[in-house]
């Protein structure tokens, strides 16, 4: 994390920098002394086995830390230990020293849907929001960015990354406990950011998509993966109460509506590159998640509208340039 500060002062962002080196330190202060969920996994963490992996293997879609191999019979039963003690594991899959994760959503379908589309990641500072276990981070390392920048403010999935992330032990990846509008507002200082699976849970889209706009370099991409409403109308869908039991879920705009709110933050080029409605192939309960899942969020009569009665969950990714 000091790279990152060190680079915001380098680049005039003197104050900016400053409030990220103190965003940090309160954050690890209330994990370390005030908030119980973080002592628990800081014990989880503490109590990890020491071994070194003898790879790391990020270019495939079960990203792979460690084989059988690389450790004892006590030490994987303490490694599973600590595993199950942060479930649910949300995005993945992973396998780590033989341990298969099999997590709640197959992310590889997402990261296909993208890849070939996004500009080259090689030497670019990169902010992934919202960034979960890190499944996403750990699939650019093999691009080579200069820096990739997390954040995640749940502690589950945080905490999480911290487990990987001490096992593949990537130099350029970095994650933080926060939300976005706590970030100071690097203006200018990210080459790619990433948002995927975030915006409906913003309840001022705009201001969002505004911050994100001013965190962008000159010709900077937005790669925005977000829910839709079907339709050609610049309309959203703002749910009573709930939308697939979510009670925060906001806003849900068709993509012309989209478009409409991304143009009115200030990006210019726009490319819509999927619309793909989610299925239960891609978002299940398996082993690895002890919570409900898309099944349970589904009319079961009528699998195409929620149990609220809206359409069912589509996704859709955009691309966009403020150039």
């Amino acid at each position: 994390m000091k790279r990152i500060v060190d680079d915001a002062e380098r680049r005039g962002l003197q104050s900016q920098a400053a409030d990220l080196r103190s965003l940090v330190e309160r954050k690890e202060e209330e994990i370390r002394h005030r908030d119980r969920k973080g002592k628990r996994y800081l014990d989880v963490l503490a109590g990890l086995p020491e071994v070194s992996p003898g790879c790391c293997d990020c270019d495939r879609d079960q990203v792979q830390i460690g084989t059988r191999t690389d450790l004892t019979d006590d030490r994987l039963q303490l490694l599973v230990s600590a595993l199950r003690k942060c479930m649910p594991w949300r995005k993945g899959p992973f396998r780590i020293f033989g341990v298969d994760i099999d997590s709640e959503w197959v992310s590889w379908l997402k990261w296909d849907r993208l890849k070939n589309h996004i500009q080259p990641l090689t030497g670019r500072r990169i902010l992934d929001i919202g960034s979960s276990n890190g499944y996403y981070m750990f699939r650019m390392a093999p691009a080579r960015p200069e820096m990739v920048l997390g954040i995640e403010p749940y502690l589950t999935f945080y905490f999480q990354y911290r487990l990987l992330d001490r096992y593949a032990a990537l130099p350029d990846l970095y994650c933080l406990p926060v939300k976005l509008d706590e970030l100071p507002l690097l203006e200018g200082f990210f080459d790619t950011i990433f948002c995927m699976g975030v915006l409906y849970h913003h309840r001022a889209p705009h201001d969002g998509l505004a911050r994100i706009r001013a965190m962008l370099r000159s010709g900077g991409e937005l790669v925005l993966e977000t829910l839709i409403m079907p339709g050609e109308e610049e309309v959203a869908l703002s749910p009573r109460d709930r939308y697939g039991k979510m009670n925060n879920v906001y806003f849900i705009p068709t993509v012309p509506c989209l478009m409409n709110w991304l143009r009115r933050a200030g990006f210019r080029t726009l490319r819509c590159i999927d619309v793909t409605p989610t299925t239960l192939m891609e978002q299940r309960r398996t082993e690895w998640v002890d919570t409900e899942s898309l099944a349970d969020f589904l009319d079961p009569r009528n699998r195409c509208r929620t149990v609220e009665g809206y359409p069912a969950p589509v996704r859709a990714i955009l691309l966009a340039s403020n150039r």
